[in-house]
This record gives structure tokens, C-alpha cells and sequence, in this order.
């Protein structure tokens, strides 16, 4: 009897899988088989690229004469540990009673590429039908829809010529860079960082993150404060007094004049004082006011970038760990999809929205969150997310925002405490967007003394709305006094009490920490210069979703920077320093955020068709070249 083989990328999965498939019986070596299905699994990566002393022994030896390396028939090799389970999954691909193989790997590009490889090295039975299994969440009916409609492999061909073309760059520009570096300028490094030997490691992403850091470190090492100073008068009305700051003016007695530091300060203690002495026993007049009301909507909610950032902030957790918890949560099927771009919905996934919003309703204990959720059923706030910022299909490449899938709650009690802290961030930002706006009354005034102007606001919040959810610090917090501001009117006369002097300082720009660093990299496109290359490439960072984190963790590994264990604030190591002038010196546009976007950008553009694999593999090795020639001369 013919069969079909479900191929997942872990035994966890394959676990799940067989639950919707009622297969429970007949467990194997490496497989579970019933009458009608077989599924196995892979464990990670059970293929890998081959190393340079494979394809010729002269190789092993870092040598100038035999650089650059680049293959034209690519080797790939079994990873020895893991032999067994492929030796396992080959067998199956190649049974002569498979008539279908699904493809049910990781959902995304690196998934792809895991599966993609094992199906090249061991040969599936030709006459199967090759299948593709792409899915949200691991929940029963989004597995079993993801079966039932499983597309023909050759559709996600464009996706897997992409992860292999990301592969093999990588694996050209660290070889080839880091050999030719380290034979050029290894002793150097050594000498420096007093060292017998040292190893330059070059990176697509990796050496473009370490610019950043070590840009960043400087910027903050050689800024130097400026001290100014501000002038703060005190008014007052029949209600009460308020203040408001000096900021100059066409018609100031001071403007353009060069004692000033900036508009709302001088350079020097003795002219802020010198134009107080000169307001001295003058009143002031009301000359403009704004009374206005604001709403604000809940963010949007989280990509992997954003929920490690913010698990970051909270909980001091590196970005590796966050994604490594999102993913239980989504293999214990109460969280979708963690390795995703999108920070909004599908228009699909919002139609059933409530599907989600009932399972948590009814499941999930979190005290304080059942109280939120029982205020959105009791004030019946609307579910239909349809024409909000929240659902954007244009938004969305492989995957929708993480959101809470409102059911697995049999897995919940099992979490760790850290495990169910960050569900409830995901789940709570997820509530949030279903809640009224915040609502702010705010006033803006202007008060004249002698053509000099004071700026004065307040800000209250009148309707926490989604701030209940979210409490972000100093929301009650209010900037003036509303009350007295509220009763003031345009062209009222204000007594002056009193000015001070306030001093203020210009601040460096903080360090990264391993939060924001992985948000920077989402967002490297916007450090680009030149507008039109900025454009072209906007949606492309450096990295990906699945690998910033990892990239992270092997700058620390190596040394190139370290990373504060409580504040997680990252730093370059002297190591880490010391390669960066290496090579910026010798190829700096390997650490400007633009060569690695625009690469990004361009593996992009194979998945979605719009450049074939060939021109892309045809700019890289021109690229590896040109650099080739120019770097030898330079030696």
C-alpha cells in the first residue's frame, strides 16, 4: 500500500504531527509509522557545506597562492553526529511504496535550507510527489491545514535557491577574508594585542555588527559635554503659578547673537543672567494657547526584533535566550510562529481573531490578565481589527506578528517562571491592540516679556484606554500644572515671579545592549546616507530574524566584544577594537551597514524571483575579486 512521509525538523514536532494524524502506535528507530503515514524527523542541520581541504588537501594550509577560493561544483557532507538519523531519513525518502513526501521543516528560509539539503544528498524516490507543509502556529487544526493544504515543493524553489545562496556567501566571504587578513595582517594584530598568534574572523553580518559597536564606543569615548544654560521663568495668575522655558525669537534682544549655545540656552552663565536682569519687574502676556486632546493607539505588536528587545529591557536576558523560549512557547503550541519580520496581522488570521481571544478567555490564570480580558468582553470592545494599522497583508512576507494562540494552556503549569513572564508580555501586547486609545489633554501657551518667549505645556492623561494593559512608567505622569494652565486665556496678563538659571549638558548617544542591538540591525538600512539607496533597500536589515542573535553570541565567543551579564550592555573587547582598524584599514566598507543590506536586499529579491541566482553569485564573486586584487597590492 502506498504511503506518505512527513519529514519535521525536530522529534518534538514530528510528535505533534502524529497527534493530529493519530498515529500512536508503531514507533520506530528514528520514525513512527502507521498504515498510511510515516514521519520522521531531522535534528538541526544534518548537512553541511565541506570545508576547503576537501575539495584539495593544499587547502588545510592558509596560503596566500591559493586565494580566493571559490568553487564551481559545490561539497557537501553528511555532520558525522548526526549520521545515524540521515542514514535513517534517506532510507525513507528512498522506499519504493512513498508516493508523497511532505516537507514540514521550520517554516522559513533557514528551515527550507535544512530540508533542501538532505533531499540533494540522499535522492527521495523519484516518482513521489514532493510536497510543501508551511504553517503559523503548531496548533492541531493549523497543522492539519497545513497538510490538507501543502503546495508542490517547486513553489518555494525561489526561497531555497536563496538559502543556499546565502550559505555559500558567508562561506566565501569568512574563508576567503579571514585567511587573507590574517596571513596580511595576523602579526600585526598579535603584536598589538600581545598574543603569540592571532586569527582574523571576517563576516558578512558579523563584522559589520562589530563596526557598529566599536563606532558607537568611540563616539562615546571622545564626546566631550558641553555645558549651557537654560532660563526657566515663574508665572503667575489668579489660579496659581507655572513655568515656562526661554527660547529665543526674531524679535530677541539676543538673536543671532554668538553668546548663545542653541536656541534655548547661552553658552555662558553671566548672559542668561545679564537677560533676566533685563525682563526684571516686567509682566508678561499670554500671546498664544493651544488647547488640544490626543489619542494614541497600542503599538503594534511584536516581531522576534521587538519581543527580544523588550525581554531584554525587562528581564536582562540575552536575545539568543528569548528566541530560544519563544520557541518552546510555539512548540508547546501557545505562541505562533517566533522568526518573523511582521509586527501585524493577515487579513485571514484577523477574520478568526476571536478563535484566539476565546481560547485565552476561557484558559488562561493569570489573575491580573483574565481581569483585562474580562473588561474587553464586559465593555464588549470591538474584535474586528479589519481597517486598523493592525492588519496589513502587504506587511507580511513568511509569517504574521507573534500573538498568543489560545490554546496549549494543557503545557502551561509545566513553564518555568521566566517561560510564563514572557507569555505574558506577548499575550498582554497582544490584548492591548484591542482595547480604546489613550486620551491626553494637552496645552501649549506662549508668554511674552519685552518680544523674549516662554514656552509652557502640560499633558494629562484623561482615558488610560490600552494603557491599563501596557502601563508604560510616568503615564501619569504631568508635565505642568493642568489645572492653573486650564484657566488661563490668549492675551491675559501674567505676573512674573521669578527666573532661574538651569543648567543643562549635551549627553553621548548610550551604548548598545543586546536588545537594542539586535532592533539596530533590524533597522541598519536607515543608517544609510544616501536617500535612494536607503529606499531601495528599506525592509532590509543585516541579518535575519532566525540569525541576529546567533551573530551576537559569536562576536562574545570570540572575543570581539563582551556583554555585561546584569545591564547586558554591550562593549568591544581591546581585541575586537584592534581588528576593527584592521580592517578598516584594509576593506572598511565590509563594516558599513550598506554592503551587508544591499546583500540582504538581494538574497530578498532571489526568494520573491525578481533577480535570478546566477546574477546574484556573479556580483559576489566579482566582488570577492576586485577586493582580492586590490587588498594584495595594498601589501
Amino acid at each position: 500500500m502506498p504511503k506518505k512521509l512527513i519529514i519535521t525538523e525536530k522529534p518534538s514536532v514530528a510528535m505533534e504531527f502524529a497527534k493530529v494524524l493519530k498515529i500512536s502506535t508503531n514507533r520506530k528507530n528514528g520514525y513512527i509509522e502507521s498504515d498510511e503515514w510515516i514521519i520522521t524527523w531531522c535534528v538541526g542541520h544534518l548537512v553541511t557545506m565541506s570545508y576547503p581541504e576537501v575539495y584539495d588537501e593544499k587547502l588545510k594550509y592558509w596560503r596566500l597562492d591559493t586565494l580566493p577560493f571559490i568553487p564551481q561544483e559545490w561539497k557537501y557532507e553528511i555532520i558525522p553526529a548526526v549520521q545515524k538519523q540521515f542514514e535513517i531519513v534517506k532510507s525513507l525518502l528512498q522506499r519504493e511504496d512513498i508516493e508523497e513526501i511532505y516537507n514540514a521543516g521550520d517554516s522559513g528560509r533557514e528551515g527550507e535550507y535544512i530540508q533542501r539539503l538532505v533531499f540533494m544528498m540522499a535522492k527521495p524516490n523519484p516518482k513521489a510527489k514532493m510536497k510543501r507543509v508551511w504553517i503559523d502556529s503548531q496548533t492541531e487544526e493549523e497543522i492539519r491545514r497545513g497538510i490538507n493544504e501543502a503546495k508542490d515543493l517547486s513553489e518555494y524553489d525561489s526561497l531555497s535557491d536563496s538559502a543556499y545562496l546565502r550559505a555559500k556567501e558567508d562561506y566565501l566571504i569568512g574563508i576567503n577574508f579571514s585567511r587573507l587578513l590574517s596571513i596580511i595582517y595576523g602579526r600585526k594584530v598579535a603584536n598589538e594585542i600581545k598574543e603569540e598568534k592571532a586569527s582574523i574572523s571576517v563576516g558578512r553580518v558579523m563584522t559589520c555588527v562589530l563596526g557598529m559597536v566599536v563606532s558607537r564606543e568611540r563616539e562615546i569615548r571622545n564626546f566631550v559635554k558641553t555645558k549651557y544654560y537654560k532660563i526657566i521663568g515663574e508665572f503667575s495668575s489668579s489660579n496659581g503659578s507655572f513655568k515656562a522655558e526661554w527660547k529665543v525669537n526674531e524679535k530677541s534682544k539676543v538673536y543671532e547673537s554668538p553668546k548663545l549655545y542653541n536656541e534655548t540656552g547661552f553658552k555662558k552663565e553671566e548672559d542668561a543672567k545679564q537677560l533676566i536682569n533685563s525682563l526684571a519687574g516686567k509682566n508678561g502676556t499670554i500671546t498664544e494657547y493651544k488647547k488640544s486632546k490626543q489619542k494614541e493607539n497600542a503599538p503594534l505588536l511584536f516581531n522576534l526584533a521587538e519581543a527580544q528587545n523588550e525581554c531584554t529591557k525587562r528581564f536582562k536576558i540575552k536575545p539568543d535566550k528569548t528566541l530560544e523560549i519563544i520557541q518552546e512557547l510555539y512548540e508547546k503550541k501557545l505562541v505562533t510562529y517566533p522568526r518573523t519580520d511582521a509586527r501585524v496581522l493577515s487579513s485571514a488570521v484577523a477574520k478568526e481573531i476571536s478563535k484566539n481571544l476565546n481560547g485565552l478567555v476561557k484558559n488562561y490564570q493569570d489573575k491580573e490578565t483574565q481581569n483585562l480580558l474580562k473588561k474587553m468582553v464586559d465593555e464588549k470592545y470591538s474584535t474586528n481589527l479589519l481597517k486598523t494599522k493592525y492588519v496589513n497583508d502587504s506587511k507580511i512576507t513568511d509569517h504574521y506578528a507573534i500573538i498568543p494562540t489560545g490554546q496549549g494552556f494543557e503545557n502551561y503549569e509545566q513553564l518555568s517562571e521566566l517561560h510564563k513572564k514572557i507569555y505574558n508580555v506577548i499575550v498582554k501586547r497582544f490584548i492591548a491592540i484591542f482595547y480604546p486609545p489613550a486620551e491626553y489633554s494637552k496645552i501649549n501657551l506662549t508668554v511674552n516679556v519685552e518680544n523674549e518667549t516662554f514656552y509652557a505645556n502640560g499633558k494629562i492623561c484623561t482615558k488610560k484606554g490600552y494603557l491599563e494593559v501596557l502601563k508604560p512608567k510616568n503615564s501619569d505622569e504631568v508635565e505642568n500644572n493642568l489645572e492653573v494652565l486650564e484657566n488661563l486665556k490668549k492675551g491675559q496678563i501674567v505676573e512674573t515671579q521669578n527666573y532661574e538659571i538651569k543648567d543643562a549638558e549635551t549627553s553621548p548617544p548610550s551604548r548598545y545592549n543586546s536588545g537594542s542591538m539586535i532592533l539596530a540591525m533590524e533597522n541598519a538600512g536607515k543608517l544609510i546616507e544616501e536617500e535612494e539607496l536607503r529606499e531601495q533597500i528599506k525592509g532590509a536589515g543585516i541579518g535575519t530574524s532566525a540569525t541576529r542573535a546567533e551573530i551576537i553570541k559569536k562576536l562574545e565567543k570570540i572575543k570581539y566584544i563582551e556583554i555585561n551579564s546584569k545591564t547586558q550592555i554591550i562593549t568591544p573587547t581591546k581585541k575586537g577594537e584592534v581588528i576593527y582598524d584592521v580592517i578598516n584599514y584594509s576593506m572598511p566598507d565590509m563594516l558599513n551597514p550598506k554592503l551587508t543590506a544591499s546583500w540582504e536586499k538581494g538574497l530578498d529579491m532571489v526568494a520573491k524571483k525578481e533577480i535570478k541566482s546566477n546574477e546574484f553569485m556573479e556580483k559576489l564573486e566579482k566582488y570577492i575579486n576586485s577586493k582580492f586584487n586590490k587588498l594584495v597590492v595594498k601589501m
